[in-house]
């Protein structure tokens, strides 16, 4: 198990544990002192977890050992078939997706997929889609929309590849491309963030009828990094920029930009897979039994005004006005 900084009490408490462990195989004499250890881990990583800053969660959102995409799609579907290509250029790998089953009920999902180890990061291209990973995600969106069969996105990028290749190849018009029809899809659509959601890489697969964030993600037009960078010319600033931000689950849900928060795993979703993709399945399943008595018509309707009544503006007067 990874730590990160903020975790470091914890991992000693676990190591000492794990210690004593490996001393008492089959003795009883050390066995309290164990569970003692123990009920004070629990009782500290409850404490902890129950204050996190945003940049903490920012951290947690990007940590190492976190499911992924995939991982979620072998738990939560049955018969996954992906599909590949984009039928202009090529295969994107850092966004997959096909088609699949959930407890009966047939979907098309996709999301990022980020690597495990150095080669598996480059070939996911740490979870960066380049244009055709947003075609791709542009077909698949609609032969769902042909078949009549739900949209699952699930949300996990640092951006979309900023390289030079990706802009020649038309990155933007890529994703503008899919918000446009997203905005007008016909079937209906659900989109959760299950790590980073970082700018137009994440909006560009995202664009749901119903959007949800898991408890330690982040989402935001952009990194605390970048805006750091952009503000002081430095990154030594991120934590004041992440707090300033506000893209915390919790922050969004405030703003009326999430419809809810799905929980995780006391410490994070890296603890424990199983119990992290049920809490995703649970809301699916939720949210299609209440997305699937709406017609196409009020589907588009529905997504349309809650894009439109996002933000405020303040007018000469002082007063605030919802947009």
């Amino acid at each position: 198990m990874q730590y990160l900084d903020f975790e470091q009490p914890i991992a000693d408490l676990e190591k000492k544990i794990d210690e004593l462990q490996e001393i008492s195989v089959d003795d009883e004499v050390l066995k309290p002192e164990i569970d003692r250890l123990r009920k004070k881990a629990d009782q500290l990583r409850e404490s902890i977890f129950s204050n996190l800053t945003r940049w903490q969660r920012v951290q947690l959102a990007r940590h190492p050992e976190r499911p992924y995409t995939l991982d979620y799609i072998e738990r939560i579907t049955d018969d996954f078939i992906e599909l590949h290509g984009d039928r202009y250029h090529s295969d994107d790998k850092a966004i997959v997706g096909g088609l699949a089953t959930i407890d009966g009920q047939s979907v098309m999902i996709m999301g990022h997929q980020k690597g495990r180890d150095t080669k598996s990061r480059q070939y996911r291209n740490f979870g960066m889609a380049n244009p055709e990973g947003y075609r791709k995600a542009h077909r698949l969106m609609k032969m769902a929309e042909k078949f009549g069969i739900p949209v699952i996105t699930l949300i996990d990028t640092p951006g979309a590849y900023p390289g030079l290749e990706a802009e020649e190849r038309g990155q933007a018009e890529a994703i503008a491309k899919n918000l446009k029809m997203m905005a007008v899809l016909e079937v209906p659509m659900i989109a959760i963030i299950i790590g980073e959601g970082a700018s137009g890489g994440a909006i560009g697969i995202g664009m749901g009828n119903e959007v949800y964030m898991m408890e330690n993600t982040w989402y935001s037009v952009i990194a605390p990094e970048s805006c750091s960078s952009i503000l002081w010319k430095t990154w030594d600033y991120k934590e004041q920029a992440a707090s300033a931000l506000k893209p915390t689950a919790k922050d969004l849900l405030e703003l009326k930009v999430i419809d809810g928060i799905i929980p995780e795993p006391l410490g994070g979703a890296h603890r424990d897979y199983s119990k992290a993709a049920e809490a995703v399945k649970a809301q699916i399943l939720k949210s299609l039994k209440k997305l699937k008595k709406l017609s196409a018509d009020k589907l588009i309707d529905q997504r349309i005004e809650k894009y439109a009544s996002m933000g405020v503006w303040e007018t000469a007067s002082g007063k605030n006005s919802k947009s």
